[in-house]
């Protein structure tokens, strides 16, 4: 596939971070005894981007608590990611450091910029991109097109040019949406989904580098 701009999505796709925002999810809801399987998980946070509130809803949290409990979840994610030493993908830094010779490349992230930069105050791959997307940045998040669209236009290269590497359903949505090719990177979570209307769909960094030539 020839392009001359890459759109990259962050977690599960440059960085091993996916587990521990399951492992987030999963302690704050067993605290409030809700078992959140890993099924659950992807349909709601992978493909729907809805989370599990409504569970909590449904037994008559209100809005305020839930906003509460949502702060908690992101303070126990960001113990988790403090917690490990590098979380890069095997293979993803020499990847990215070759292709920015002759990219242009953003990331467009559905994570917080606090979340984003503990993730990355260990990494050395920033340095290779020319502008970096979070949730502050657009008004809808994944699978809406909107954060898609915003890094369209930081690019600056036609839909044509650019291409889009995601690993969730709702990703590869926002970047159909957004009227541009997407290359799905599959991981331990999204193994079994077919991801239909991707352009193709990888299993590792070796199968990504050939999927972009």
């Amino acid at each position: 596939m020839k392009s001359n701009g890459i759109l990259w999505d962050n977690d599960g796709v440059l960085v091993d971070t996916e587990g521990l925002f399951y492992e987030a999810n999963r302690t704050l809801f067993a605290e409030h005894q809700v078992e959140l399987s890993h099924s659950q998980f992807f349909d709601w946070f992978l493909c729907d981007n809805i989370g599990a509130w409504h569970l909590l809803a449904a037994r008559g949290y209100s809005i305020q608590e839930i906003a509460q409990l949502r702060e908690m979840r992101n303070r126990y994610y960001a113990d988790l990611l403090n917690s490990r030493t590098n979380l890069l993908i095997d293979g993803m830094s020499d990847i990215v450091e070759s292709l920015a010779q002759s990219h242009r490349m953003g990331i467009v992230t559905s994570s917080r910029r606090d979340h984003f930069e503990l993730i990355h105050r260990r990494t050395n791959v920033l340095q290779h991109f020319d502008f970096v997307v979070t949730e502050e940045d657009y008004p809808n998040s994944k699978p809406a097109p909107d954060p898609y669209l915003l890094g369209l236009k930081k690019m600056g290269l036609g839909k044509d040019k650019t291409v889009v590497i995601e690993d969730s359903p709702r990703g590869l949505q926002a970047a159909i949406s957004a009227g541009l090719r997407c290359i799905v990177i599959r991981n331990a979570l999204t193994r079994h989904y077919p991801f239909e209307g991707a352009h193709c769909v990888v299993d590792d960094a070796d199968q990504l580098i050939e999927a972009l030539s």
